[in-house]
């Protein structure tokens, strides 16, 4: 079956990221992840995969890529998370949102590139891990702009979801949402201020905070995951996992010793690898 894309806001979004070149993919430099990755993205969609029609479980999922909101993983943090989903009886959302845009020329671009890696690389003792993204950004506009924006492509996605639920059998109360990096930060920022209902559960696979919001009393089971070695997110995640179980809301929070940042669908040899195997136990525990 092929599958359906479609466009979170055919009369054109609520508000405008400037200087946005065309959207492309590209292969990411030796230090990324492998695998299909897109940028200059200013036309969000979601992009429908549907699982066999004897496997649906009436349960849906969007999913968000990671990327700094400059990039999305499109294949490893999103095609192949969708894959794993409905073969599992989800129907699986994969949310193209919008971020900054990201320079034409190609050594300017690769320049780019690595110093995201090497950013992420970096062997930080952990007294001095951050505890907050905007230790990271320092709050740039750009980023503040971005990541706003990226929250608001993620609210359309659930609405959508939602009011089209019954044409892909999907209850519109067992809706989910996953997010990967940025994408996680995107996924804990609908869920922290969803503006509808809460959320059926949340999933945020190395990233996500809650900016020293208030966690909502309704605020949906979360899922977290991170590598000890992600030095540059991981105590940005516990802090995550202790906001949230502080608030009494169902929360389980796993740390590995090894994987990195960014492992995502790709089996390293690592602790890490195990992730998927205990999201999967978490999911099937919900149900009950």
């Amino acid at each position: 079956m092929e599958d359906q894309i479609i466009a979170l806001w055919p009369e054109g979004p609520p508000s405008v990221i400037a200087g946005v070149a065309a959207e492309s993919f590209f292969t990411p430099p030796p230090r990324l992840p492998a695998g299909q990755m897109l940028r200059n993205i200013s036309e969000p969609t979601l992009t429908v995969v549907r699982p066999h029609p004897a496997k649906v479980n009436g349960r849906g999922v969007v999913i968000c890529p990671g990327g700094g909101w400059r990039i999305l993983a499109w294949q490893h943090e999103g095609l192949d998370v969708a894959e794993w989903f409905a073969a599992r009886g989800f129907t699986a959302f994969l949310l193209k949102y919008r971020v900054m845009g990201t320079p034409s020329e190609p050594e300017k671009f690769e320049a780019l590139m690595t110093a995201m890696g090497d950013s992420l690389a970096a062997a930080l003792p952990a007294a001095q891990a951050p505890r907050a993204m905007a230790e990271i950004t320092k709050d740039e506009p750009n980023y503040v702009q971005a990541r706003d924006i990226a929250a608001e492509d993620g609210r359309r996605a659930i609405e959508i979801v939602r009011s089209r639920a019954a044409e892909w059998d999907v209850d519109p109360g067992q809706v989910g949402m996953i997010g990967f990096s940025a994408g996680a930060f995107l996924t804990m920022d609908v869920a922290i201020d969803p503006r509808a209902a809460p959320l059926a559960f949340v999933a945020a696979i190395y990233g996500g905070e809650t900016r020293g919001r208030a966690v909502p009393a309704d605020a949906p089971p979360l899922f977290a995951t991170i590598a000890q070695d992600d030095r540059l997110l991981f105590r940005v995640v516990e802090g995550l996992y202790a906001d949230w179980s502080n608030a009494d809301r169902p929360s389980a929070l796993h740390v590995f010793s090894r994987g990195a940042h960014g492992f995502g669908m790709v089996r390293q040899g690592a602790p890490s690898d195990r992730w998927l195997d205990l999201l999967d136990d978490w999911l099937n525990d919900l149900k009950r």
